[in-house]
C-alpha cells in the first residue's frame, strides 16, 4: 500500500493532498498545473514537502514530524518522464545496463534479456538516443526504470510529447507492463482516454487537492 500525506506552499501554488493507494496500478488525473507532477516529485524525493508523511508497504520514506527523509536513490522508485532522459552518449544497451549497476545481482528483479523481450527493443540495442523515434525512446526509458528493480514505478505524462501515431505504438507496451509486471505503478496524465487504457483506479487532483 502507498500512503501519502503532503503539504507544500509556494508563491503561486499550494498542494494539500492525502491518498492511500491499495491497487497495484493507479493513475493520477488532472489538468496542467493541478499538482500531478508536484505530487510525483514529492513521492520520489525530488521535492521536499513542508509537512507530511510518505509510506510504501509499511516503510517510511518521509515524515516531517519524525524528521525522516530518505534520499532519492534510497527510495528505489523507477521514474519515466515525458522526455525520456536517456544518456545521449550511450547506446540503448548501455542505457539499459546502466540501471543494473545500482542493485546487487541477487536483488535484481529482471534481467536485461527479459526487458528487451518484454518491450521488443532488441533491434535498438546498438543505436544511440538521437537515432530513436519518440516512442522508441520511451520504451527504452521504461526498460531502464524497470531494470533498476524499483519498489514503485511512476510514469509522468510519458506520452505527452508524442503524436497520435506514436502514442498508439507505445500504449500496448505500457498496458503490457501494467498487466504483467508485479510492481506497484502510478501513471500520471491529463488524458482520461489514455488513462482508461491502463487502469480504472483513478485519483482526480484539481488545484492541488484530491477530489476523489
Amino acid at each position: 500500500m502507498i500512503e501519502v500525506h503532503a503539504r507544500l506552499k509556494r508563491k503561486h501554488f499550494e498542494l494539500d493532498a492525502s491518498l492511500q493507494l491499495t491497487q497495484r496500478v493507479n493513475a493520477i488525473y488532472g489538468p496542467s498545473g493541478s499538482g500531478k507532477s508536484t505530487l510525483l516529485s514529492i513521492i520520489a524525493g525530488i521535492t521536499q514537502p513542508d509537512s507530511g508523511r510518505i509510506m510504501i508497504n509499511g516503510e517510511c520514506l518521509f515524515d516531517s514530524e519524525l524528521q525522516i527523509n530518505i534520499p532519492i536513490h534510497g527510495r528505489k522508485i523507477g521514474l519515466v518522464f515525458q522526455d525520456g532522459r536517456l544518456f545521449p552518449h550511450l547506446t540503448v544497451e548501455h542505457n539499459l545496463s546502466y540501471a543494473l549497476n545500482f542493485t546487487p545481482v541477487q536483488k535484481q528483479q529482471f534481467q536485461l534479456k527479459q526487458i528487451v523481450e518484454l518491450l521488443e527493443i532488441g533491434q535498438l540495442l546498438n543505436q544511440r538516443p538521437h537515432q530513436l523515434s519518440g516512442g522508441e525512446k520511451q520504451r527504452v526509458s521504461l526498460g531502464r526504470a524497470l531494470l533498476s528493480s524499483p519498489r514503485l514505478l511512476m510514469l509522468d505524462e510519458p506520452l505527452a510529447s508524442l503524436d497520435e501515431r506514436l502514442k498508439g505504438q507505445i500504449l500496448p507496451f505500457l498496458k503490457r507492463v501494467a498487466d504483467e509486471v508485479e510492481i506497484p505503478m502510478i501513471y500520471i496524465s491529463h488524458s482520461m482516454e489514455e488513462i482508461l487504457k491502463i487502469t480504472d483506479n483513478i485519483i482526480d487532483i484539481q488545484l492541488g487537492k484530491i477530489i476523489n
